[in-house]
């Protein structure tokens, strides 16, 4: 008789946790791996990163051109973007001062423009880099393969939080804030577009109620397993000792608990 409310509870206990990672992932088309490691790395730990601090979230709210096959991902809240390219043309990322700084091209092929200051100052979070000489955003672009995927990950100062020091827009930390909008240029063959997007403050406690919910789950499927082990042990117990039927004189055996 337990079976079925315990089989629902465990269930339960298991998809709360999937359901808020699904929430906590940012707004865009379909995910996928990582960027060849070929790729400049990025300084330091990106979990250590203030943008991969779930108190600040980016989401993205329009992509233009909207072309078919073209997926567009914030991954760790507000830290990287993630583009993937089945358009069957080439998508252009454009730098800070516009100049071309990553591509996919149809083949999925995915290239960096090695001249391009974007390239450098992407490998940390606050930009805290110096950028070589060799890089010219007038300069005509030297492409580099860093992908044969389809896919380009990259950091983008545009979408995130440019400081440790905690927004100026935040007067409540208690409350969900928008602290700017915010616009990444591209193009899809010839016709140039941006993606469009949101970062927002997301207070501390907007996690307090999954873990609630999960421990209070937890709680309960737990006692429902004592419960039946219980049972199950007595019921053995019971036929072991020829206690099952009732002798003459004795009325029906009775649980004690």
């Amino acid at each position: 008789m337990l079976r079925a409310p315990l089989i629902a509870l465990l269930s339960a206990a298991l998809l709360v946790p999937a359901t808020s990672a699904s929430a906590m992932g940012a707004a865009g088309g379909s995910g996928g791996a990582s960027s060849s490691a070929s790729r400049l790395a990025e300084s330091g730990n990106p979990i250590n990163d203030q943008g991969s601090n779930y108190q600040y979230r980016s989401n993205i709210t329009k992509v233009t051109p909207d072309v078919p096959g073209l997926g567009l991902q914030v991954l760790e809240f507000a830290d990287r973007m993630l583009l993937t390219n089945h358009t069957g043309q080439t998508v252009t990322i454009f730098g800070y001062s516009g100049e071309p700084y990553a591509r996919v091209l149809a083949n999925g092929t995915a290239e960096q423009n090695v001249r391009s200051p974007a390239t450098y100052l992407n490998t940390n979070f606050y930009g805290d880099v110096t950028v070589p000489p060799v890089a010219n955003a007038s300069a005509p672009p030297k492409w580099e393969v860093v992908d044969r995927t389809g896919q380009f990950e990259w950091h983008d100062h545009r979408i995130h939080w440019m400081s440790p020091v905690t927004p100026p827009q935040v007067k409540d930390k208690s409350k969900l804030t928008l602290i700017f909008d915010w616009q990444v240029p591209i193009a899809v063959g010839a016709r140039k577009g941006e993606i469009e997007g949101q970062l927002f403050w997301t207070p501390e406690s907007s996690k307090a109620p999954t873990a609630a919910i999960v421990i209070g789950a937890l709680i309960v499927v737990a006692g429902l397993l004592f419960v039946l082990f219980v049972r199950r042990r007595r019921s053995r117990t019971a036929a072991a000792s020829g206690g099952g039927a009732p002798g003459p004189g004795r009325g029906p055996a009775k649980e004690a608990w």
